[in-house]
């Protein structure tokens, strides 16, 4: 065991692909289709949302390319933000990541899990629980051996979450009614550039998780060829999904139907002549397979984090432990999994994540910003460059920014509170880390 030892270079392009797409490809797409319709306010509005939605991502994604080229480690916004020269705001980023963010969306996965089975087989509420926390333990376990079998399950997750889409997709396609795509707005429905805007901000949350890859840049092989590849061909790989999706439930189901509905996809799948029979069990199957797939991809790339962070003595020393065998970050992990079992069995405390998306946004914005003043840094020195850069770092705060909008619309009282809680405790941890590290730094030159 060793507290000095570094993680090693595993993960291909693949591994890579798989993180950035099975992260971003959650349950949410179930439902979302429904809410962009209902914000778009017709069929062609809905599927040119959904295009535009994950057009605008890109950007994000070259500016994540060339500071996760520039800095091939792991840490992914705090290292930015670090060498963009401020650590507090820095060590506030990990902060409120790993309180707000990290364990809590670990236990409301695993709950996710149990939630879909019991569609499939009666359970009660603790059995749910336990079934959630063998779920953590046993990808727990999986990440802790081995990065790189923990990168080809991920790999192989991954390919099996979206096959039951691209199935529904190729089937679909076939049986798509053009009265339906063609269908007119409803009476009270928006129009016009206020529809379609209204749309692409409904699809903002399907779009987020694709820098999760960032996080593990340090275990990346030839990251500079690598990371660019995975990032922008995982976001366009989800925008594909997306679209195709979109627009053959848009097909499939009348546009009244469509808004209304909480669930589109089972009741697009159920339309079908070949899956209706089976549209709930299909749907209930391909649920537990794509938050399986999501479960991992967050035990996998979160803990290195809190890792880069500790590394940097600006967290707890246990968690930039490293196992000599296995060369994962074993305390990370296993700390962080352990929370996540915890708020498993306190479930009121999982809507804290609604009261720090204000914050995390943030954060986000921040960390585009960061390449305005890494690239005046002597050192900087990316492999890959951000085409027309001062243009996509804009358009990258831009789209963000629609969601913090929105978010801030949503819940204005709990996202301040949120960000009041992050600096009154971060700050003191941050000054006390700095200290010891002060401390240290004045004992080695004595």
């Amino acid at each position: 065991m060793s507290e000095t030892k570094e993680l090693g270079r595993k993960l291909g392009l693949g591994a890579a692909l798989a993180i950035a797409v099975g992260t971003t490809v959650g349950s949410g797409i179930f439902s979302s289709v429904g809410s962009v319709a209902a914000a778009a306010g017709s069929p062609f509005m809905t599927i040119l949302a959904f295009i535009i939605g994950g057009l605008i991502i890109i950007p994000q994604m070259f500016v994540y390319a060339e500071l996760s080229t520039a800095y091939p480690v792991d840490g992914a916004d705090y290292i930015y933000l670090k060498n963009a020269g401020s650590r507090p705001l820095a060590f506030l980023s990990g902060w409120a990541t790993f309180w707000a963010n990290d364990p809590v969306s670990i236990s409301i996965m695993a709950l996710a899990i149990a939630n879909y089975l019991r569609y499939l087989v009666p359970i009660s509420d603790l059995a749910g629980r336990i079934i959630a926390t063998a779920a953590v333990l046993l990808f727990m376990y999986l990440h802790l051996r081995s990065v790189k079998t923990g990168g080809n399950f991920q790999t192989l997750i991954t390919a099996a979450k979206i096959l039951p889409f691209v199935l529904v997709i190729g089937v679909g396609i076939f049986f798509i009614k053009g009265d339906m795509l063609a269908a007119a707005p409803a009476a009270a429905a928006p129009v016009g550039l206020a529809a379609l805007l209204a749309g692409i901000s409904a699809t903002s949350w399907s779009y987020t998780g694709t820098s999760a890859v960032t996080y593990v840049t340090g275990e990346i092989k030839d990251p500079g060829k690598t990371m660019p590849r995975a990032l922008i061909g995982g976001i366009l790989i989800v925008l594909v999904l997306y679209s195709a999706l979109a627009l053959v439930i848009s097909g499939l189901l009348p546009f009244d139907q469509l808004v209304a509905s909480t669930a589109p996809i089972s009741d697009a799948i159920a339309s079908l002549p070949v899956f209706g029979p089976i549209a709930g069990v299909f749907v209930a199957v391909t649920g537990i397979i794509v938050i399986l797939g999501s479960l991992s991809s967050c035990i996998m790339y979160q803990p290195r984090l809190e890792y880069a962070m500790a590394k940097d003595g600006l967290f707890f020393k246990v968690f930039g432990h490293v196992n000599e065998k296995y060369e994962t970050p074993d305390y990370s992990i296993i700390i962080q999994c352990a929370l996540g079992i915890i708020l498993i069995y306190v479930s009121s405390l999982n809507d804290l994540l609604g009261y720090f998306t204000l914050v995390l946004l943030i954060k986000n914005i921040l960390t585009y910003g960061s390449i305005i003043w890494n690239r005046k840094r002597a050192d900087y020195n990316p492999v890959f460059r951000t085409p027309a850069w001062q243009l996509m770092t804009f358009l990258a705060i831009a789209s963000c920014m629609i969601l913090v909008w929105s978010t801030f619309l949503w819940a204005p009282i709990p996202g301040l509170v949120a960000a009041v809680i992050v600096v009154a405790t971060g700050l003191p941890a941050y000054y006390y880390w700095e200290n010891q590290n002060k401390k240290k730094a004045a004992e080695t030159k004595a």
